[in-house]
């Protein structure tokens, strides 16, 4: 356990820099920046955040638990590829949609095309991201991963702000941002990939035998993170084109407030997790140990906080981001149940990847979808968006704990085995 904490504040170091720079720099960006600009920009990232789902198929989730080096260096080539292939045909999508407008949810894209247009470079490289991080991370260089998340978010807040401050950039600046940000980051993961010396004599045969090998993560992780993702934006897919747009700005900033300290605590444990139990089952060791004291010691800072920020929710948010954003603490209070649960079973997500029963996990996501889908509708029914964002957390909430219970299962069960 010390040497996970060693790793683990390695990892968050970094992070905790580059999100700390974010989230600074939204004191600055929410005065910059209107509630209708925040939307457009949700609208932009969630499709985004549905495609990178569908540019690697997954692979890349697998790069961590093989055994071979030569095995892992096929793996990312074959995510590479396949993340190319898709952004080149998602930017011929783009533009034929930019060309030859149509109406309902998609009528933003010819509505604007700089911001449309952006959509499949930012798929590409957030795909290339997640392959140099699975590939890094299996080679334990923790701090090339913490380092790359500095630059992303350092160069993207730069760049947001410069744009925000320019008249004839303002309305793509936050888009654009982003875009510039992660090209940073992958740039840093590129000139110290070289270190790594991964085998770079895979043949198309190995390449294959790869991709049979470990059909499970297209056939069930990626559509589970699909309708996972799909599901989670669906706020800005769906009600974007019947509500206020001032609303869903309001909402946008709650969601990212209450959901970027999870994501930076998740995605630096997640790794360290991943790594140190997948060896730990492939040597046929005990993890309940690791498990329980890692669910232990996050619940016990975690609840008290989480009871801390429900009652200065609204007061705190118009302190720090201004009078306009009046109401946001209000869905913050929405969420922090949901993101409650989500803090550790978002955390031991790769379980299901080690014990191979990503197809029971994906029933999960299912049945979350088909509850999101009925509260957005609830909320619709009403014409209320309140009503649809409180029952839409709520779902969240209910389906995360069920994955925490069903996670603790494998646990239980993989133990009775030795």
């Amino acid at each position: 356990m010390p040497t996970l904490v060693k790793d683990g504040t390695k990892l968050i170091s970094g992070n905790v820099w580059g999100q700390a720079i974010a989230f600074l720099a939204y004191l600055i960006l929410t005065r910059l920046y209107s509630p209708d600009d925040f939307t457009l920009y949700s609208l932009f990232y969630s499709y985004i955040e549905v495609f990178i789902i569908l540019s690697t198929c997954k692979y890349e989730l697998a790069i961590v638990a093989v055994g071979s080096e030569q095995e892992a260096a096929a793996l990312t080539r074959l995510s590479l590829r396949l993340n190319a292939i898709v952004s080149i045909a998602l930017l011929c999508l783009v533009t034929l949609l930019c060309i030859f407008p149509v109406g309902g949810s998609l009528r933003w894209v010819s509505e604007h095309p700089l911001i449309a247009l952006l959509i499949p470079p930012m798929v590409f490289l957030c795909g290339t991201t997640r392959v140099y991080s699975f590939l890094f991370n299996r080679a334990k260089s923790f701090g090339q991963i913490a380092l790359s998340e500095v630059v992303t978010s350092t160069t993207a807040v730069i760049s947001k702000v410069l744009m925000g401050l320019s008249q004839s950039l303002h309305l793509i600046g936050m888009p654009l941002g982003t875009v510039i940000g992660k090209a940073a980051g992958n740039i840093n993961y590129l000139y110290h990939l070289r270190k790594l010396s991964l085998p770079t004599n895979n043949s198309r045969q190995e390449i294959k035998q790869a991709a049979r090998q470990h059909s499970n993560y297209p056939r069930f992780t990626m559509p589970k993170e699909l309708i996972n993702s799909f599901s989670y934006n669906l706020p800005f897919l769906w009600l974007a084109s019947y509500f206020n747009h001032t609303e869903i700005g309001l909402f946008s900033l709650a969601l990212t407030i209450s959901l970027r300290p999870i994501n930076l605590f998740n995605t630096a444990f997640e790794k360290l997790l991943y790594v140190r139990l997948a060896e730990k089952v492939r040597s046929r060791q005990s993890i309940a140990t690791d498990v329980y004291r890692f669910l232990l010691y996050v619940n016990l800072v975690a609840l008290p906080l989480f009871i801390v920020a429900f009652f200065i929710a609204e007061p705190l948010v118009v302190f720090l981001f201004g009078n306009k954003w009046e109401g946001c603490g209000t869905f913050v209070q929405y969420l922090l149940p949901w993101v409650f649960f989500m803090l550790s079973a978002t955390s031991l997500m790769f379980l299901s990847n080690i014990f191979s029963r990503q197809r029971t996990e994906f029933w999960f996501y299912v049945v979350l979808l088909i509850l999101r889908v009925v509260s957005l509708g609830v909320g619709l029914a009403q014409n209320s968006f309140h009503l649809a964002i409180l029952l839409f957390a709520a779902s969240g909430a209910v389906i995360n704990l069920a994955l925490l219970l069903w996670q603790l299962s494998l646990v239980r069960h993989y133990e009775k085995t030795l």
